[in-house]
């Protein structure tokens, strides 16, 4: 079985954060952590060949990159992929991910990879590899790997797959028809009375966790603030210059309106595809309240507008992906000196 290992920049030994623009390179064999998993797999697998990026390159570049490191991939005419792990490293999970989507879709080669439960690669790649659950740091490398080369193996055989919790990895959103001894409405009682006696009992549906996420505290200075506008409700400049999806959106715009008073629909639009856009196409400000914002402006309500203004989709987004945006808007927003910021929806 011939095995291909994608790893960062990092684990492949090129150099930490001053490394993190390497471009795609592919080595013969097995590196750093593929030394292990040469180990484990002994006599029934070969780890053919090591392909690596840099984790700031794969990011800034990930079209270009993932055809890059997918040309790689194929020369060593591999069974199966093996990414990562990527422990909690956020940038190196949406790597590990992206490349074993592409490896699905283009290859048809079957993908592995091991994040940590936190990790947003998790959330936006789970459907396309078997993702198995891993501490937040390389602590538990050894262990990660393990797990990671038994799938691979049954991958690579055309095995079947047990459910996720008896393998070992995390729901893939895959449902499979079988049959049970006893009916749904048994099971639900069962779970339940074992609820009640502080048993333990595993549902059969698990719902999605979201972060509670604790308020900032209110301003105490109006009269000197700066206040930023933000929406999900897809108004951009007309012709989405940076084509924002209509709907699960992976990235947004910032968008200059230094010296603009008004959203007129000459100059901005909505492309949001979850809702009657009929108004916003008439007057975008119903939803940037640009107009409104300048008027208090004026009036001395709050200090100063924000010169930028940023905008993205919400609906059918991703949590990991809508997460990201908000570190990466609230980072930007904290570096300008941005008070507090008005996010507006449909």
């Amino acid at each position: 079985m011939r095995v291909v290992h994608y790893l960062n920049q990092f684990y492949a030994g090129k150099g930490g954060e001053d490394k993190a623009d390497w471009k795609p390179e592919a080595a013969p064999g097995p590196v750093g952590p593929g030394l292990e998993l040469k180990k484990l797999f002994g006599d029934q697998a070969e780890v053919v060949g090591t392909v690596i990026c840099g984790d700031s390159h794969y990011g800034e570049n990930m079209e270009a990159a993932q055809a890059e490191v997918i040309k790689l991939i194929e020369s060593f005419r591999p069974d199966v992929l093996i990414a990562g792990p990527a422990f909690n490293a956020g940038r190196y999970g949406v790597a590990c991910g992206n490349v074993c989507q592409g490896a699905a879709e283009k290859l048809g080669l079957p993908a592995v990879s091991g994040m940590y439960n936190e990790n947003p690669g998790l959330e936006l790649y789970r459907k396309y590899a078997y993702i198995v659950s891993t501490p937040d740091s390389a602590r538990g490398m050894r262990a990660a790997l393990s797990k990671m080369a038994a799938l691979a193996l049954k991958l690579g055989r055309k095995e079947a797959m047990a459910s996720a919790a008896d393998e070992g990895y995390f729901s893939r959103g895959i449902r499979k028809n079988f049959f049970r001894p006893v009916n749904g409405a048994e099971r639900a009682v069962e779970m339940a009375l074992a609820r009640l006696r502080g048993q333990p009992f595993k549902t059969e549906y698990e719902m999605p966790v979201f972060k509670r996420i604790a308020p900032a505290a209110p301003l105490t200075d109006l009269k000197t603030a700066v206040i930023a506008l933000i929406t999900s409700g897809g108004v951009v400049p007309r012709g989405n210059p940076d084509h924002i999806r209509v709907s699960s959106a992976e990235t947004f715009g910032a968008y200059d309106i230094s010296g603009v008073t008004d959203m007129k629909p000459e100059d901005y639009e909505s492309i949001h595809g979850g809702y009657d856009r009929y108004w916003a196409g008439v007057d975008p400000d119903v939803i940037v309240p640009l107009d409104v914002m300048r008027e208090m402006e004026r009036e001395g309500v709050f200090g100063k507008l924000h010169d930028t203004f940023y905008a993205t989709t919400g609906t059918g987004t991703s949590v990991a992906h809508a997460e990201r945006f908000g570190q990466e808007i609230g980072e930007k927003l904290r570096k300008a000196g941005v008070s507090a910021a008005i996010l507006t929806s449909t």
